[in-house]
Protein backbone atom coordinates (compact mmCIF):
# COMPACT_ATOMS: atom_id res chain seq x y z
CA UNK A 1 0.00 0.00 0.00
CA UNK A 2 0.89 3.06 -0.96
CA UNK A 3 1.14 6.04 1.65
CA UNK A 4 1.44 8.93 0.00
CA UNK A 5 0.12 9.85 -3.68
CA UNK A 6 4.03 11.20 -4.58
CA UNK A 7 7.30 10.72 -3.18
CA UNK A 8 10.39 13.00 -4.60
CA UNK A 9 13.57 11.11 -2.54
CA UNK A 10 16.91 11.74 -2.24
CA UNK A 11 16.93 15.60 -3.64
CA UNK A 12 19.10 18.96 -2.53
CA UNK A 13 16.16 20.64 -0.91
CA UNK A 14 16.20 24.67 -1.04
CA UNK A 15 12.92 25.26 1.56
CA UNK A 16 12.11 28.83 -0.39
CA UNK A 17 13.13 30.47 3.35
CA UNK A 18 16.74 31.51 2.63
CA UNK A 19 17.84 29.06 5.12
CA UNK A 20 20.45 26.03 4.64
CA UNK A 21 19.72 23.40 2.14
CA UNK A 22 19.15 20.06 3.31
CA UNK A 23 19.56 16.73 1.99
CA UNK A 24 15.78 14.77 1.97
CA UNK A 25 12.80 12.96 0.72
CA UNK A 26 9.52 15.17 0.23
CA UNK A 27 5.78 13.54 0.66
CA UNK A 28 3.01 14.98 -1.63
CA UNK A 29 -0.37 13.44 -0.77
CA UNK A 30 -3.77 15.36 -1.74
CA UNK A 31 -1.99 18.48 -3.09
CA UNK A 32 -0.07 19.45 -0.46
CA UNK A 33 3.23 18.90 0.99
CA UNK A 34 2.57 16.17 3.72
CA UNK A 35 5.85 15.04 5.14
CA UNK A 36 9.44 15.97 4.76
CA UNK A 37 12.71 14.23 5.97
CA UNK A 38 14.53 11.01 5.18
CA UNK A 39 13.28 7.17 4.53
CA UNK A 40 9.91 8.50 4.08
CA UNK A 41 6.79 6.19 3.44
CA UNK A 42 6.46 4.74 -0.22
CA UNK A 43 4.49 7.09 -2.45
CA UNK A 44 1.81 5.72 -5.63
CA UNK A 45 4.99 7.44 -7.92
CA UNK A 46 8.30 8.37 -6.71
CA UNK A 47 10.86 10.66 -8.39
CA UNK A 48 14.98 9.69 -8.01
CA UNK A 49 16.30 13.15 -6.82
CA UNK A 50 19.32 12.34 -6.17
CA UNK A 51 22.15 15.08 -7.49
CA UNK A 52 19.38 17.67 -8.41
CA UNK A 53 17.81 20.75 -5.96
CA UNK A 54 14.34 20.38 -5.07
CA UNK A 55 12.91 23.99 -5.01
CA UNK A 56 9.32 25.27 -4.39
CA UNK A 57 7.40 26.21 -7.81
CA UNK A 58 8.56 29.80 -8.81
CA UNK A 59 6.05 33.03 -8.48
CA UNK A 60 6.32 35.31 -11.40
CA UNK A 61 4.10 38.56 -10.37
CA UNK A 62 4.27 40.36 -14.07
CA UNK A 63 2.68 38.73 -16.69
CA UNK A 64 0.32 39.50 -19.45
CA UNK A 65 -1.50 36.02 -19.97
CA UNK A 66 -4.95 37.44 -19.65
CA UNK A 67 -5.49 36.43 -23.06
CA UNK A 68 -3.94 33.15 -23.35
CA UNK A 69 -4.94 31.63 -19.65
CA UNK A 70 -8.41 32.26 -21.91
CA UNK A 71 -7.55 30.86 -25.51
CA UNK A 72 -4.80 28.25 -24.10
CA UNK A 73 -4.01 26.12 -21.35
CA UNK A 74 -0.33 25.93 -21.74
CA UNK A 75 1.15 28.99 -20.19
CA UNK A 76 3.94 28.96 -21.92
CA UNK A 77 6.93 30.10 -21.57
CA UNK A 78 6.71 30.70 -18.06
CA UNK A 79 5.79 27.01 -17.14
CA UNK A 80 8.75 25.71 -18.94
CA UNK A 81 10.96 27.82 -17.00
CA UNK A 82 9.62 26.12 -13.30
CA UNK A 83 6.94 29.26 -12.56
CA UNK A 84 4.02 27.53 -11.39
CA UNK A 85 2.20 30.42 -10.66
CA UNK A 86 1.83 34.35 -12.56
CA UNK A 87 0.08 37.17 -12.05
CA UNK A 88 -1.85 39.00 -14.99
CA UNK A 89 -3.38 42.19 -15.50
CA UNK A 90 -0.54 44.48 -15.04
CA UNK A 91 0.13 47.82 -16.13
CA UNK A 92 -3.45 48.46 -16.63
CA UNK A 93 -4.41 46.19 -19.57
CA UNK A 94 -6.07 43.57 -19.94
CA UNK A 95 -10.07 42.89 -21.48
CA UNK A 96 -12.29 43.60 -17.79
CA UNK A 97 -14.25 45.27 -17.13
CA UNK A 98 -15.41 45.32 -20.73
CA UNK A 99 -19.39 46.30 -22.82
CA UNK A 100 -19.82 44.83 -26.14
CA UNK A 101 -19.11 48.14 -27.64
CA UNK A 102 -15.68 48.68 -26.09
CA UNK A 103 -13.92 45.55 -27.04
CA UNK A 104 -12.40 46.64 -30.42
CA UNK A 105 -10.89 49.73 -27.98
CA UNK A 106 -9.39 47.20 -25.51
CA UNK A 107 -7.81 44.90 -28.47
CA UNK A 108 -6.63 48.50 -29.88
CA UNK A 109 -4.82 49.12 -26.73
CA UNK A 110 -3.57 45.63 -25.82
CA UNK A 111 -1.94 45.52 -29.24
CA UNK A 112 -0.03 48.67 -29.36
CA UNK A 113 0.93 48.03 -25.21
CA UNK A 114 1.69 44.17 -25.40
CA UNK A 115 2.14 43.40 -29.22
CA UNK A 116 -0.34 40.86 -29.58
CA UNK A 117 -2.24 41.04 -32.72
CA UNK A 118 -5.37 42.16 -32.67
CA UNK A 119 -6.60 39.09 -34.74
CA UNK A 120 -5.28 36.94 -32.06
CA UNK A 121 -7.65 38.39 -29.61
CA UNK A 122 -10.53 39.14 -32.00
CA UNK A 123 -10.55 34.98 -32.37
CA UNK A 124 -9.21 34.11 -29.36
CA UNK A 125 -11.63 35.99 -27.02
CA UNK A 126 -15.01 34.70 -26.69
CA UNK A 127 -15.96 37.99 -24.52
CA UNK A 128 -18.70 35.90 -22.52
CA UNK A 129 -18.17 38.28 -19.79
CA UNK A 130 -18.69 41.65 -18.86
CA UNK A 131 -17.69 42.86 -15.21
CA UNK A 132 -14.91 41.83 -13.91
CA UNK A 133 -16.06 39.06 -11.84
CA UNK A 134 -17.23 37.40 -14.67
CA UNK A 135 -14.07 37.65 -16.28
CA UNK A 136 -12.34 35.54 -12.97
CA UNK A 137 -15.27 33.44 -13.36
CA UNK A 138 -14.46 32.29 -16.90
CA UNK A 139 -10.66 32.54 -15.55
CA UNK A 140 -12.18 29.78 -12.92
CA UNK A 141 -13.67 27.43 -15.75
CA UNK A 142 -10.70 27.20 -17.41
CA UNK A 143 -8.09 24.66 -17.61
CA UNK A 144 -3.87 24.99 -17.80
CA UNK A 145 -1.14 23.86 -16.33
CA UNK A 146 -0.28 26.23 -13.72
CA UNK A 147 -1.73 28.49 -11.36
CA UNK A 148 -3.24 32.26 -12.40
CA UNK A 149 -4.15 35.12 -10.17
CA UNK A 150 -5.35 38.20 -12.21
CA UNK A 151 -5.24 42.52 -11.27
CA UNK A 152 -7.75 44.59 -12.13
CA UNK A 153 -6.54 46.73 -14.98
CA UNK A 154 -7.09 50.61 -15.05
CA UNK A 155 -7.85 51.03 -18.75
CA UNK A 156 -10.91 48.62 -18.69
CA UNK A 157 -11.94 50.25 -15.35
CA UNK A 158 -11.44 53.77 -16.54
CA UNK A 159 -13.63 53.67 -19.96
CA UNK A 160 -16.11 51.01 -18.49
CA UNK A 161 -16.78 53.68 -15.89
CA UNK A 162 -16.68 56.60 -17.69
CA UNK A 163 -17.26 55.57 -21.32
CA UNK A 164 -15.64 57.59 -23.92
CA UNK A 165 -14.77 60.64 -21.34
CA UNK A 166 -12.27 57.85 -20.12
CA UNK A 167 -10.79 56.35 -23.78
CA UNK A 168 -9.82 60.05 -24.25
CA UNK A 169 -8.18 60.45 -20.96
CA UNK A 170 -11.06 63.23 -19.39
CA UNK A 171 -10.60 64.01 -16.14
CA UNK A 172 -12.95 62.06 -13.36
CA UNK A 173 -15.41 63.75 -11.51
CA UNK A 174 -16.34 62.76 -8.28
CA UNK A 175 -19.39 60.17 -9.89
CA UNK A 176 -16.65 58.78 -11.74
CA UNK A 177 -14.16 58.25 -8.91
CA UNK A 178 -17.01 56.73 -6.80
CA UNK A 179 -17.99 54.59 -9.25
CA UNK A 180 -14.30 53.07 -9.84
CA UNK A 181 -13.91 53.00 -6.34
CA UNK A 182 -16.65 50.56 -6.31
CA UNK A 183 -15.67 48.97 -8.70
CA UNK A 184 -12.59 48.15 -7.32
CA UNK A 185 -14.11 46.73 -4.15
CA UNK A 186 -15.90 44.51 -5.84
CA UNK A 187 -13.49 43.09 -8.04
CA UNK A 188 -11.17 42.38 -4.72
CA UNK A 189 -13.83 40.81 -3.11
CA UNK A 190 -14.33 38.37 -6.02
CA UNK A 191 -10.62 37.66 -5.78
CA UNK A 192 -8.81 40.34 -8.16
CA UNK A 193 -5.09 40.11 -6.69
CA UNK A 194 -5.55 44.51 -6.90
CA UNK A 195 -5.48 46.78 -8.74
CA UNK A 196 -2.98 47.52 -11.68
CA UNK A 197 -1.92 50.94 -13.65
CA UNK A 198 0.60 52.23 -15.90
CA UNK A 199 2.23 55.55 -16.91
CA UNK A 200 4.79 54.72 -18.68
CA UNK A 201 4.85 57.49 -22.03
CA UNK A 202 5.79 54.51 -24.96
CA UNK A 203 2.90 52.24 -23.63
CA UNK A 204 0.69 53.28 -27.03
CA UNK A 205 -2.41 52.09 -28.52
CA UNK A 206 -2.02 50.34 -31.85
CA UNK A 207 -2.56 53.71 -33.61
CA UNK A 208 -0.18 55.40 -31.60
CA UNK A 209 -2.46 57.18 -29.18
CA UNK A 210 -2.03 57.25 -25.34
CA UNK A 211 -3.69 54.60 -23.21
CA UNK A 212 -6.93 55.78 -21.61
CA UNK A 213 -4.65 55.29 -17.89
CA UNK A 214 -1.55 57.34 -19.41
CA UNK A 215 -1.15 60.05 -16.65
CA UNK A 216 -4.15 60.00 -14.63
CA UNK A 217 -4.62 62.37 -11.87
CA UNK A 218 -3.31 60.78 -8.33
CA UNK A 219 -6.52 61.60 -7.19
CA UNK A 220 -7.93 58.82 -9.33
CA UNK A 221 -5.36 56.34 -8.02
CA UNK A 222 -5.84 57.29 -4.97
CA UNK A 223 -10.05 56.73 -5.10
CA UNK A 224 -9.34 53.86 -6.84
CA UNK A 225 -7.25 52.00 -4.75
CA UNK A 226 -9.72 53.30 -1.74
CA UNK A 227 -11.84 50.88 -3.34
CA UNK A 228 -9.18 48.21 -2.30
CA UNK A 229 -9.06 50.16 1.51
CA UNK A 230 -12.54 49.17 1.66
CA UNK A 231 -12.10 45.20 1.16
CA UNK A 232 -9.36 45.60 3.89
CA UNK A 233 -7.27 43.43 0.79
CA UNK A 234 -5.48 44.39 -2.68
CA UNK A 235 -1.76 45.18 -3.81
CA UNK A 236 -1.45 48.48 -6.20
CA UNK A 237 0.52 47.67 -9.04
CA UNK A 238 2.49 50.49 -11.31
CA UNK A 239 4.77 50.80 -14.28
CA UNK A 240 6.37 54.50 -13.60
CA UNK A 241 7.44 56.52 -16.31
CA UNK A 242 11.06 56.26 -17.24
CA UNK A 243 11.43 58.80 -19.58
CA UNK A 244 10.41 61.24 -16.59
CA UNK A 245 12.60 59.02 -14.14
CA UNK A 246 11.19 56.95 -11.46
CA UNK A 247 12.76 58.94 -8.60
CA UNK A 248 10.75 61.69 -9.51
CA UNK A 249 7.55 59.75 -9.92
CA UNK A 250 7.66 58.00 -7.28
CA UNK A 251 6.08 60.21 -5.29
CA UNK A 252 2.89 59.01 -6.75
CA UNK A 253 3.55 55.73 -4.97
CA UNK A 254 3.70 57.69 -1.64
CA UNK A 255 0.70 59.77 -2.24
CA UNK A 256 -1.03 56.12 -2.63
CA UNK A 257 0.10 54.05 -0.01
CA UNK A 258 -0.09 57.11 2.76
CA UNK A 259 -3.78 57.43 1.32
CA UNK A 260 -5.62 53.76 1.60
CA UNK A 261 -2.39 51.55 3.43
CA UNK A 262 -2.22 48.78 1.02
CA UNK A 263 0.96 47.25 -0.46
CA UNK A 264 2.26 48.89 -3.56
CA UNK A 265 5.14 47.22 -6.15
CA UNK A 266 6.47 48.58 -9.04
CA UNK A 267 8.53 48.06 -11.89
CA UNK A 268 12.50 49.30 -11.22
CA UNK A 269 15.99 49.54 -13.75
CA UNK A 270 18.66 50.66 -14.22
CA UNK A 271 19.74 52.79 -17.36
CA UNK A 272 22.85 51.70 -19.09
CA UNK A 273 24.53 54.88 -18.88
CA UNK A 274 24.08 58.10 -16.81
CA UNK A 275 23.68 58.39 -12.87
CA UNK A 276 22.32 55.46 -11.17
CA UNK A 277 18.82 57.24 -10.32
CA UNK A 278 17.66 53.85 -9.37
CA UNK A 279 19.87 53.90 -5.83
CA UNK A 280 17.67 56.72 -5.02
CA UNK A 281 14.78 55.26 -5.45
CA UNK A 282 15.75 52.04 -3.27
CA UNK A 283 16.55 54.89 -0.72
CA UNK A 284 13.01 56.18 -1.13
CA UNK A 285 11.23 52.96 -1.51
CA UNK A 286 13.36 52.20 1.87
CA UNK A 287 11.89 55.49 3.48
CA UNK A 288 8.23 54.66 2.36
CA UNK A 289 8.87 50.88 4.31
CA UNK A 290 10.14 52.94 7.61
CA UNK A 291 6.86 54.79 7.79
CA UNK A 292 4.88 51.99 7.99
CA UNK A 293 4.29 50.86 4.18
CA UNK A 294 4.70 47.52 2.28
CA UNK A 295 6.77 48.48 -1.50
CA UNK A 296 8.42 46.26 -3.21
CA UNK A 297 10.31 46.69 -6.85
CA UNK A 298 10.22 44.38 -9.60
CA UNK A 299 13.42 43.85 -11.24
CA UNK A 300 14.48 41.79 -14.46
CA UNK A 301 17.48 39.47 -14.40
CA UNK A 302 18.88 40.61 -17.10
CA UNK A 303 18.91 43.24 -19.75
CA UNK A 304 15.31 44.81 -20.11
CA UNK A 305 14.90 45.21 -23.79
CA UNK A 306 13.57 43.60 -26.95
CA UNK A 307 14.72 41.20 -29.53
CA UNK A 308 14.60 42.00 -33.27
CA UNK A 309 14.94 40.10 -36.00
CA UNK A 310 13.21 40.38 -39.85
CA UNK A 311 10.27 37.89 -38.50
CA UNK A 312 9.50 39.58 -35.84
CA UNK A 313 7.79 42.79 -34.64
CA UNK A 314 10.84 45.06 -34.80
CA UNK A 315 13.89 45.08 -36.59
CA UNK A 316 16.51 47.77 -37.12
CA UNK A 317 15.35 49.28 -40.84
CA UNK A 318 11.80 48.31 -40.19
CA UNK A 319 10.59 52.22 -40.00
CA UNK A 320 13.12 53.17 -43.07
CA UNK A 321 11.13 53.76 -46.32
CA UNK A 322 12.15 51.26 -48.87
CA UNK A 323 11.72 49.11 -46.08
CA UNK A 324 7.95 49.39 -47.03
CA UNK A 325 8.45 47.93 -50.38
CA UNK A 326 9.41 44.46 -48.90
CA UNK A 327 7.83 44.55 -45.64
CA UNK A 328 5.18 42.42 -46.68
CA UNK A 329 6.74 39.84 -49.15
CA UNK A 330 8.02 36.08 -47.43
CA UNK A 331 11.50 36.19 -45.34
CA UNK A 332 13.39 34.11 -48.69
CA UNK A 333 12.23 37.31 -51.08
CA UNK A 334 12.86 39.90 -48.06
CA UNK A 335 16.66 38.48 -48.04
CA UNK A 336 16.79 38.35 -51.72
CA UNK A 337 15.90 42.13 -52.23
CA UNK A 338 18.30 43.29 -49.83
CA UNK A 339 20.86 41.81 -51.57
CA UNK A 340 20.20 43.96 -54.48
CA UNK A 341 22.77 46.63 -54.46
CA UNK A 342 20.01 50.06 -54.80
CA UNK A 343 18.20 48.37 -51.74
CA UNK A 344 21.01 48.10 -49.71
CA UNK A 345 22.21 51.70 -50.75
CA UNK A 346 19.28 53.25 -49.75
CA UNK A 347 18.67 51.08 -46.24
CA UNK A 348 22.42 51.90 -45.41
CA UNK A 349 21.48 56.04 -45.37
CA UNK A 350 17.68 56.19 -44.94
CA UNK A 351 16.03 57.76 -41.97
CA UNK A 352 13.60 56.40 -39.46
CA UNK A 353 9.63 57.45 -40.00
CA UNK A 354 7.33 57.57 -37.75
CA UNK A 355 6.08 54.52 -36.10
CA UNK A 356 5.55 53.07 -32.74
CA UNK A 357 7.98 54.24 -30.09
CA UNK A 358 9.27 50.46 -29.93
CA UNK A 359 10.57 50.46 -33.19
CA UNK A 360 13.16 52.95 -32.85
CA UNK A 361 14.24 51.23 -30.06
CA UNK A 362 15.99 48.96 -32.28
CA UNK A 363 18.21 51.43 -33.78
CA UNK A 364 20.36 52.19 -30.38
CA UNK A 365 23.45 51.14 -31.72
CA UNK A 366 25.50 51.10 -28.73
CA UNK A 367 23.39 48.71 -27.03
CA UNK A 368 22.68 46.35 -29.94
CA UNK A 369 24.30 43.17 -29.99
CA UNK A 370 24.24 39.68 -31.64
CA UNK A 371 21.99 36.65 -29.76
CA UNK A 372 22.47 33.50 -30.94
CA UNK A 373 22.64 29.60 -29.70
CA UNK A 374 23.41 29.40 -26.79
CA UNK A 375 21.70 33.04 -26.17
CA UNK A 376 24.44 35.14 -24.08
CA UNK A 377 22.11 37.86 -22.30
CA UNK A 378 25.29 39.64 -20.79
CA UNK A 379 27.67 40.20 -24.03
CA UNK A 380 31.05 42.16 -24.12
CA UNK A 381 30.26 45.66 -25.05
CA UNK A 382 32.90 45.06 -27.77
CA UNK A 383 29.82 42.97 -29.50
CA UNK A 384 27.67 45.86 -29.77
CA UNK A 385 26.57 47.02 -33.33
CA UNK A 386 28.68 50.18 -32.53
CA UNK A 387 31.46 49.00 -31.39
CA UNK A 388 31.85 46.15 -33.94
CA UNK A 389 31.68 49.42 -36.56
CA UNK A 390 34.39 51.66 -34.88
CA UNK A 391 36.55 48.58 -35.11
CA UNK A 392 36.11 48.05 -38.37
CA UNK A 393 35.39 52.01 -39.46
CA UNK A 394 32.03 51.63 -40.58
CA UNK A 395 28.67 52.29 -39.79
CA UNK A 396 26.25 50.03 -37.20
CA UNK A 397 23.69 49.63 -39.96
CA UNK A 398 26.51 48.16 -42.27
CA UNK A 399 27.56 45.42 -39.11
CA UNK A 400 23.54 44.60 -38.73
CA UNK A 401 22.80 44.47 -42.39
CA UNK A 402 26.02 41.80 -42.78
CA UNK A 403 24.40 39.85 -40.16
CA UNK A 404 21.06 39.29 -41.32
CA UNK A 405 22.17 38.74 -44.95
CA UNK A 406 24.81 35.96 -43.70
CA UNK A 407 22.02 34.41 -41.49
CA UNK A 408 19.47 34.58 -44.59
CA UNK A 409 17.36 36.85 -42.37
CA UNK A 410 17.33 34.47 -39.40
CA UNK A 411 19.40 36.42 -37.01
CA UNK A 412 18.67 38.00 -34.31
CA UNK A 413 19.54 40.70 -31.85
CA UNK A 414 19.22 41.59 -28.22
CA UNK A 415 18.19 45.07 -27.86
CA UNK A 416 19.56 45.97 -23.73
CA UNK A 417 17.37 49.06 -23.06
CA UNK A 418 18.46 48.98 -19.43
CA UNK A 419 19.71 46.80 -16.78
CA UNK A 420 23.10 47.07 -18.10
CA UNK A 421 25.00 49.72 -16.64
CA UNK A 422 28.52 49.26 -17.84
CA UNK A 423 27.39 46.65 -19.95
CA UNK A 424 27.25 44.33 -16.90
CA UNK A 425 24.72 42.86 -14.61
CA UNK A 426 26.06 44.10 -11.46
CA UNK A 427 23.40 46.32 -11.05
CA UNK A 428 20.98 44.51 -11.71
CA UNK A 429 22.18 42.10 -9.21
CA UNK A 430 22.47 44.88 -6.04
CA UNK A 431 18.74 45.41 -6.96
CA UNK A 432 18.18 41.90 -6.56
CA UNK A 433 19.92 41.44 -3.50
CA UNK A 434 18.17 44.63 -1.79
CA UNK A 435 15.50 43.65 0.94
CA UNK A 436 12.69 45.03 -0.77
CA UNK A 437 13.34 43.98 -4.30
CA UNK A 438 12.33 40.50 -6.06
CA UNK A 439 13.08 39.41 -9.66
CA UNK A 440 10.07 39.77 -12.62
CA UNK A 441 9.14 41.07 -15.32
CA UNK A 442 8.80 38.21 -17.46
CA UNK A 443 5.75 39.57 -19.36
CA UNK A 444 4.53 36.17 -20.70
CA UNK A 445 1.79 36.02 -22.55
CA UNK A 446 2.81 39.50 -24.21
CA UNK A 447 5.38 41.34 -26.73
CA UNK A 448 4.56 38.04 -28.29
CA UNK A 449 7.11 38.98 -31.40
CA UNK A 450 9.94 41.47 -29.98
CA UNK A 451 10.46 39.80 -26.16
CA UNK A 452 10.92 36.72 -24.63
CA UNK A 453 12.00 37.11 -20.69
CA UNK A 454 9.60 34.52 -19.42
CA UNK A 455 13.17 32.53 -18.96
CA UNK A 456 14.45 34.97 -16.74
CA UNK A 457 14.11 32.60 -13.55
CA UNK A 458 16.35 30.02 -15.63
CA UNK A 459 18.74 32.76 -16.70
CA UNK A 460 18.86 33.59 -12.95
CA UNK A 461 19.80 30.20 -11.67
CA UNK A 462 22.65 29.53 -14.74
CA UNK A 463 24.06 33.41 -14.78
CA UNK A 464 24.52 34.29 -11.00
CA UNK A 465 23.92 30.53 -9.13
CA UNK A 466 25.67 28.36 -11.46
CA UNK A 467 28.22 30.28 -13.83
CA UNK A 468 28.65 33.17 -10.72
CA UNK A 469 28.86 36.09 -13.03
CA UNK A 470 28.57 39.66 -12.36
CA UNK A 471 28.27 39.06 -8.71
CA UNK A 472 26.81 35.75 -8.42
CA UNK A 473 24.09 34.73 -6.00
CA UNK A 474 24.04 32.01 -3.01
CA UNK A 475 20.80 28.98 -4.34
CA UNK A 476 18.94 29.47 -1.46
CA UNK A 477 18.95 32.88 -1.89
CA UNK A 478 18.03 32.70 -5.27
CA UNK A 479 15.34 30.11 -4.65
CA UNK A 480 14.23 32.66 -2.11
CA UNK A 481 14.27 35.74 -4.43
CA UNK A 482 11.81 32.84 -7.31
CA UNK A 483 9.57 31.66 -4.85
CA UNK A 484 8.92 33.00 -0.98
CA UNK A 485 10.12 36.45 -1.48
CA UNK A 486 8.13 37.22 -4.84
CA UNK A 487 4.63 35.44 -3.81
CA UNK A 488 4.39 37.05 -0.12
CA UNK A 489 5.21 40.53 -1.98
CA UNK A 490 1.79 40.15 -3.34
CA UNK A 491 -0.03 38.74 -0.64
CA UNK A 492 0.39 35.14 -1.87
CA UNK A 493 1.23 33.68 1.20
CA UNK A 494 0.00 29.92 0.52
CA UNK A 495 3.04 29.22 -1.87
CA UNK A 496 6.64 29.71 -2.26
CA UNK A 497 8.01 27.52 0.80
CA UNK A 498 8.54 23.64 1.13
CA UNK A 499 6.93 22.94 4.66
CA UNK A 500 4.49 20.24 5.73
CA UNK A 501 1.22 21.57 4.77
CA UNK A 502 2.06 23.97 1.99
CA UNK A 503 0.72 24.14 -1.27
CA UNK A 504 2.40 21.39 -3.89
CA UNK A 505 3.98 23.18 -6.33
CA UNK A 506 7.73 22.02 -6.51
CA UNK A 507 10.86 21.88 -9.39
CA UNK A 508 13.45 18.87 -9.58
CA UNK A 509 16.26 20.60 -11.61
CA UNK A 510 19.60 19.82 -12.54
CA UNK A 511 21.85 22.62 -12.21
CA UNK A 512 24.64 20.67 -14.21
CA UNK A 513 22.28 20.41 -17.35
CA UNK A 514 20.40 23.74 -16.93
CA UNK A 515 20.98 25.40 -20.31
CA UNK A 516 18.55 28.17 -21.74
CA UNK A 517 18.43 28.00 -25.80
CA UNK A 518 17.84 30.43 -27.83
CA UNK A 519 14.06 31.84 -28.56
CA UNK A 520 12.28 30.72 -31.39
CA UNK A 521 9.13 31.30 -33.67
CA UNK A 522 6.00 29.37 -33.21
CA UNK A 523 2.69 29.70 -34.65
CA UNK A 524 0.40 28.35 -31.84
CA UNK A 525 -1.86 31.49 -31.21
CA UNK A 526 -5.71 31.53 -32.89
CA UNK A 527 -5.50 32.64 -36.28
CA UNK A 528 -2.24 31.06 -36.68
CA UNK A 529 -0.82 33.99 -34.47
CA UNK A 530 3.03 33.91 -34.07
CA UNK A 531 4.86 34.17 -30.62
CA UNK A 532 8.41 33.83 -29.70
CA UNK A 533 8.97 30.84 -27.07
CA UNK A 534 11.87 29.79 -25.77
CA UNK A 535 12.71 26.34 -24.34
CA UNK A 536 15.17 25.52 -21.43
CA UNK A 537 17.01 22.09 -20.55
CA UNK A 538 17.31 20.38 -16.97
CA UNK A 539 14.00 21.06 -15.62
CA UNK A 540 13.66 17.13 -14.06
CA UNK A 541 10.14 17.78 -13.38
CA UNK A 542 7.58 20.81 -12.24
CA UNK A 543 4.99 19.78 -10.19
CA UNK A 544 1.65 21.80 -9.32
CA UNK A 545 -0.87 21.33 -6.76
CA UNK A 546 0.80 17.65 -6.53
CA UNK A 547 0.51 16.65 -10.25
CA UNK A 548 4.06 16.50 -12.81
CA UNK A 549 3.06 19.17 -15.48
CA UNK A 550 6.51 18.61 -17.14
CA UNK A 551 9.24 15.74 -16.99
CA UNK A 552 12.06 16.33 -18.38
CA UNK A 553 11.73 19.59 -20.02
CA UNK A 554 8.77 18.62 -21.87
CA UNK A 555 4.69 18.97 -21.07
CA UNK A 556 2.84 15.48 -19.23
CA UNK A 557 -0.20 17.12 -20.49
CA UNK A 558 -1.39 17.32 -17.07
CA UNK A 559 -4.04 20.45 -15.84
CA UNK A 560 -4.21 21.15 -12.55
CA UNK A 561 -3.72 25.13 -12.69
CA UNK A 562 -6.70 27.16 -11.16
CA UNK A 563 -7.58 30.85 -10.63
CA UNK A 564 -6.52 32.19 -7.34
CA UNK A 565 -8.88 34.53 -5.90
CA UNK A 566 -6.94 37.17 -4.59
CA UNK A 567 -4.26 36.98 -1.45
CA UNK A 568 -3.80 33.49 0.60
CA UNK A 569 -3.43 33.20 4.11
CA UNK A 570 -0.13 31.16 4.61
Amino acid sequence: MSEFDLVIRGGTIADGTGGALIEGDIAIQDGRVAAIGKGLGAGREEIDASGRIVTPGFVDVHTHYDGQAIWGEELAPSSAHGVTTVVMGNCGVGFAPCRKSDQDMLINVMEGVEDIPGVVMAEGLPWDWETFPEYLDRLDAGKRDIDVAAYLPHSPLRVYAMGERGARREPANDDDLARMRALTKEAIEAGALGFATSRLSIHRTADGGSIPSFDADVQELKAICSGMKDANAGTFQIVLDAFVGWDKEYKVIDAVVEETGRPATFTLASGNEGPPRWRTVLDMMEASNARGGQVTAQVMPRPIGLIAGLELTVHPFILCPSWAKIADLPLAEKVAAMRDPSMRAALMVEEFGEGHPFNALARNWEWIFPLDNPPDYAPPKSLSMADQARARGCTPQEIAYERLLATEGKGLFLVALGNFEGASLSSAHEMLSHPHCIPALGDGGAHYGAICDASYSTFLLQHFVRDRRDGGLDLAQAIHMLTQKASQAVGLNDRGTLKVGAKADLNIIDMDRLALHIPEIVHDLPAGGRRLHQRATGYDATIVSGEIIRRMDESTGARPGRLVRGAQAA
